[in-house]
């Protein structure tokens, strides 16, 4: 029998059952991460993320994301600080490059037992955001409920980011899954709604595509920081203030990276019970059904 060693994590509350395929023979399918996800039969989180091998020269493992519902995500930002920090730890570094399917994000050690990412560039091209169709995506001309005029952006995953007169009154129960299936965006959406404290602070809420509402999203709060940054909100460093606490941001106007700053915490670790996978297919590498 095989066991899936597991440890729980969170950056601001948005938490993550982190599996290290480097070490067991298992691949992560849609149905095992579902499994895993639900708060009720399985051990619960935000999204069920996994390191592997690096494949691209330079990076010192691979990450990936599956929203709770299954679906393969392109960018967690407060995941990647975690996976980051077990890196580091395990290295003994400071420093660390996690690959993604957004490409390779430089990490580092940060002051007070932060952690700091290199995002990468904020998109703003329709095709790559991606939009069903083009638009000027500082202005997407877009309204639902409450939510009006977002701006879309790619972190490597789709957002639109709406600014508002107060973030904590937006339904965003009712008006987050109508943006995020919206026929404008093709591969679904992260929505975000954000109030502008001031020049330098931000108050966001998000509505994570495939997840729901969390008490904070990375990638998120790196789109917030772009859009902001494009509509003239706020200069090139802010305080964007989530659910679960506060993500430093800085937008680097030369080439359009975002670096983000903020903790990652290891909750507890455990291993998963053979009877939560053993009877789906495709979980052993081998092929062979274990228990």
């Amino acid at each position: 029998m095989v066991a899936i060693p597991f440890l729980k994590m969170h950056g601001l509350g948005n938490d993550f059952v982190v599996i290290d395929l480097r070490h067991v023979p298992v691949v992560m399918t849609e149905d095992l991460a579902r499994r895993i996800a639900d708060r009720h039969r399985g051990v619960g989180c935000d999204q069920v993320i996994t390191i592997e091998p690096p494949r691209s020269a330079g990076a010192t493992a691979v990450m990936g994301i599956r929203n709770p519902d299954g679906s393969e995500a392109g960018a967690c930002g407060n995941a990647t600080r975690c996976v980051a920090h077990l890196l580091m730890s395990e290295n003994g570094t400071d420093q660390c490059v996690v690959e993604t399917i957004a490409g390779l994000l430089p990490s580092q050690r940060a002051a007070n037992g932060l952690v700091t990412v290199d995002m990468g560039p904020a998109r703003f091209d329709w095709h790559q955001v991606p939009l069903s169709e083009a638009r000027d995506t500082l202005h997407v001309g877009l309204s639902e409920g409450a939510l009006h005029d977002p701006v879309a952006v790619s972190m490597g995953n789709p957002h639109a980011v709406f600014f508002v007169d107060d973030a904590d009154a937006v339904p965003l129960t009712t008006d987050g899954p109508r943006i995020e299936h919206h026929p404008l965006f093709p591969a679904r959406t992260n929505v975000e709604a954000v109030q502008v404290l001031g020049r330098d602070r931000l108050r966001m809420r998000v509505w994570e595509r495939g997840a729901g509402i969390t008490s904070a999203c990375g990638s998120g709060a790196c789109a917030v920081m772009a859009a902001a940054v494009k509509r003239g909100h706020v200069d090139n460093k802010a305080e964007i203030i989530l659910d679960g606490g506060s993500l430093w941001m800085e937008w680097r106007p030369a080439d359009g990276h975002v670096l983000m700053t903020g903790p990652a915490t290891t909750v507890f670790q455990g291993a998963l019970d053979a009877s939560l996978w053993s009877d789906l297919s495709g979980v052993i590498r081998d092929g062979v059904q274990h228990g």
